[in-house]
């Protein structure tokens, strides 16, 4: 797992409000969400997890592709770990 988004608090990292996750879907089930802060800027993503992509309870679009689906934010959120293989994105009131 590398992560390199700012913590927000136990189990939560802060997603920018117009980052883009890529989750790629493995034939055994599995996940693998590479978190990039904005799907335009070209830098090397901020964090890649293995785990399983629940929910996503923030304002977003959801594009799907032959090996997963992107998920572009439109609002700040948080990922959050509920356990050591599934995550959720959820919004966050934040004045920044």
């Amino acid at each position: 797992m590398t992560l390199k988004l700012p913590p927000s608090g136990d189990d939560r990292w802060r997603l920018a409000a117009h980052a883009r996750v890529i989750v790629y879907e493995t034939d055994d089930g599995n996940e693998l969400l590479t978190v990039y802060d904005c799907g335009a800027a070209q830098k090397p993503p901020s964090a890649q997890v293995i785990g399983n992509l629940v929910r996503v309870n923030a304002d977003h679009e959801l594009e799907r592709g032959p090996t997963g689906y992107a998920v572009s934010m439109r609002e700040a959120a948080d990922l959050v770990k509920q356990d050591d293989h599934h995550y959720l994105i959820e919004a966050v009131d934040r004045d920044d």
